[in-house]
């Protein structure tokens, strides 16, 4: 039985993208254990994924802003230890920068990595003992997939599979889920765009779910919640109770974000809004049902949106 280290850290919709190669990798190699070092944030979005042997937790995130903190070090020190318990047979990096690759030196076992001219951070290349040419002009799925299949020994196939089994319906009549929450307000599209879209939605007979991640995001959610009736806004929880309400909707409406990689990675029928930024790379894929709508030039009418639903649930 081979045992794999698999770091990709962060973040939510890199997390996402990195499901793939799981279920490539589990599928190519008989007898595989995979192990994942992740972001402990999206630690249960990663438990997820059937393939997964274990996950690790780390919390880079957390011990940057408590450093002086000594429960802090204590917290590092049993993280290396645990990563240095076993004898891995590979290491793999998928994440492909500089503090990613330090958690690979960390690990015993055959480090694997992009090469220099792969990544963003070519100085992350000089920690793995091998390296492998990966375009950079890929989708992040594909260089995911790409990059496990070169360090294990196989060719990834053309599907793309996440893995993810959709867990029992726990309601009868269908909801659509609009994810408004975002990273950037350069993301965000217009309260009133997102009114308009969840009333015709409610004119359908779909209740509308609001998820919501920090308090600027609750408060929109409330405030779009009153102007579309019937609506409800999802208290917070864990991501992978969100991911259960996500597979089960009749429909998502999402902007750029990683709960919007979810609906993909579970084939629910999706509506992707951008606003500002280019979907080639890093946008939703999969086999399900999809309208990516705006990019760069410009985010796209509640009209088109409404439109783009509307064929996809017919």
């Amino acid at each position: 039985m081979s045992d794999i280290l698999i770091i990709k850290t962060s973040s939510l919709g890199d997390v996402v993208h990195q499901m793939p190669a799981m279920t490539d990798a589990a599928r190519a190699v008989p007898g595989l254990r995979l192990f994942w070092v992740v972001e402990e944030s999206f630690a249960p979005l990663a438990q997820l994924h059937p393939s997964i042997a274990e996950v690790i937790p780390v919390a880079t995130r957390r011990w940057r802003s408590k450093l002086a903190s000594r429960a802090t070090w204590r917290e590092i020190g049993a993280f290396n230890t645990r990563l240095r318990e076993p004898d891995f047979d590979k290491v793999i990096d998928t994440q492909g920068l500089i503090r990613s690759a330090v958690i690979a030196r960390l690990a015993h076992g055959e480090r694997h990595g992009y090469d220099a001219d792969s990544i963003r951070e070519p100085l992350a290349a000089r920690f793995y003992g091998v390296t492998h040419a990966v375009s950079r002009d890929l989708h992040a799925v594909a260089r995911n997939r790409l990059l496990t299949g070169h360090a294990l020994g196989y060719q990834p196939p053309a599907k793309i599979d996440y893995g993810l089994i959709r867990p029992p319906r726990a309601e009868e009549n269908g909801y659509a889920v609009l994810l408004h929450g975002t990273s950037r307000a350069s993301k965000e599209w217009r309260a009133e765009d997102w009114i308009e879209t969840g009333r015709w939605l409610q004119k359908r007979g779909m209740q509308v779910v609001l998820p919501w991640g920090t308090e600027a995001e609750r408060q929109l959610a409330e405030m779009l919640s009153g102007a579309i009736e019937g609506s409800r806004v999802l208290p917070r929880q864990r991501l992978d109770l969100t991911a259960q309400v996500i597979a089960n909707a009749a429909l998502v409406v999402g902007v750029d974000t990683g709960l919007m990689h979810l609906a993909a990675a579970y084939r629910v029928p999706l509506v992707g809004i951008y606003v500002s930024t280019d979907p080639g790379l890093t946008g939703p894929v999969g086999s399900g049902p999809m309208s990516v709508l705006g990019g760069k030039a410009g985010a796209p009418s509640a009209r088109q949106a409404i439109e783009a639903a509307e064929r996809l649930l017919d």
